[in-house]
């Protein structure tokens, strides 16, 4: 069976993003939208308007974000809305979830941007709510940052959506993951760097008494892949390419090299952020040159 791989979309890409996934998305299990609302004055789209427009167009495909801001919308409200797109796709949503860091975009549109540890203290409290929302009505909570009393999600999510959490603060986000995720996703730079944070979660689990085991592990990767070498150099030079970033860059043997041992080290799935989009060039040959050959 093929390795699970999906698309990771990049919010600048507007009205690009569905003619570009329109070319591409056969072979892949999963699209996965961003959340951002601004960065200074370039063009973005909004998360969740992009993951409504994926979830009807692509009906085959699990869809979510990596990941939606907790800050940007109510936690109890997110909760209802993720159950009604659970219901009106079948069951394909992964509700992923972080505590923001971008403060240019809280300052632009009026939102609080508290320390980290107040942010990722806010991401847990959302999460106890929206578990309870979905398993239990009413749902009541109260903590030191939300509160809700007597609500409603009917109907609830069947089955509920594994809720990702994303980031890999030491301290108190990978806690955080240990205490209440699903999924925990991971934006790879390389094995080293993602094996230390492995060793800090496993450290959380035995804490606060969870299996490790139990947690999908979900890295996101950025590549760059070219036929040949000199194809590779002429797009590298380009700037219309997005910076990888600590990403991967190569031939499609090149690449395979890369990501057999990410996936040895222990990720569940991978999301892939082509450097070339909306360009189809290096997502389709990814597909058909490196995809087959993913396994562990």
């Amino acid at each position: 069976m093929t390795f699970p791989v999906g698309i990771n979309i990049w919010s600048r890409l507007v009205e690009h993003t569905f003619t570009y996934l329109d070319q591409v998305t056969g072979p892949y299990d999963s699209i996965w939208m961003p959340d951002h609302v601004q960065y200074d004055s370039k063009r973005v789209a909004e998360g969740w308007s992009l993951l409504a427009f994926a979830m009807a167009r692509y009906p085959d495909k699990l869809c979510g974000h990596e990941v939606l801001c907790n800050s940007f919308r109510n936690p109890a409200h997110l909760a209802k809305m993720a159950a009604t797109m659970q219901a009106l796709s079948g069951g394909r949503v992964v509700l992923g979830i972080g505590a923001g860091w971008n403060q240019e975009e809280y300052a632009a549109y009026g939102w609080p941007f508290p320390s980290a540890s107040t942010r990722i203290a806010q991401l847990a409290e959302a999460i106890q709510i929206i578990r309870a929302m979905w398993s239990t009505a009413p749902a009541n909570f109260k903590g030191e940052h939300y509160e809700i009393a007597n609500a409603y999600c009917e109907p609830r999510p069947q089955p509920a959506p594994p809720i990702m959490v994303g980031g890999a603060g030491e301290k108190y986000l990978l806690r955080v993951v240990a205490q209440h995720a699903d999924w925990w996703n991971y934006v790879f730079t390389d094995v080293a760097a993602y094996a230390h944070k492995q060793q800090v979660l496993q450290d959380h689990c035995r804490a606060v008494g969870r299996d490790y085991a139990e947690i999908k592990q979900a890295l996101v990767v950025r590549v760059l892949v070219a036929e040949n070498e000199a194809e590779l150099q002429r797009r590298m030079a380009d700037p219309t390419m997005r910076p990888l970033e600590g990403g991967i860059n190569g031939t499609p043997e090149q690449v395979l090299d890369a990501l057999l041992p990410v996936i040895r080290q222990g990720a569940d799935r991978l999301s892939i952020n082509f450097a070339d989009a909306p360009s189809a060039y290096g997502t389709q040959l990814f597909a058909a040159q490196v995809l087959p050959h993913l396994s562990r």
